[in-house]
C-alpha cells in the first residue's frame, strides 16, 4: 500500500511539474531558442529526478524483501 501511494504521489509531483512549466511558458515569452533550452533542461531535470526515485523505490523493495525473507525464515525455523 506504501508503495502505491509513493507512486500516486510520484505522478502528481510529475503532473504539477509539467502543468507549472506549460503555464510558465505561456506567461513568460522568450525567444525560440531560450524556450527550447528551458523545456530541454526541465526535461532533463525530469529524467534526473525519476531516475533518483526509482533507485530510491528498487532500494525500498529491496529492503522490504529482505526483511520479508528473513521473517518467514525465522517463522518456520
Amino acid at each position: 500500500m506504501k508503495m502505491k501511494n509513493m507512486l500516486y504521489g510520484l505522478g502528481i509531483l510529475t503532473a504539477g511539474v509539467g502543468i507549472g512549466t506549460a503555464m510558465g511558458l505561456i506567461y513568460a515569452p522568450q525567444s525560440g531558442r531560450q524556450t527550447r533550452k528551458l523545456i530541454s533542461r526541465a526535461a532533463e531535470d525530469g529524467v534526473d529526478f525519476v531516475a533518483a526515485r526509482s533507485r530510491e523505490i528498487r532500494r525500498q523493495a529491496e529492503d522490504a524483501f529482505d526483511r520479508g525473507k528473513e521473517f518467514a525464515i525465522k517463522v518456520v525455523a
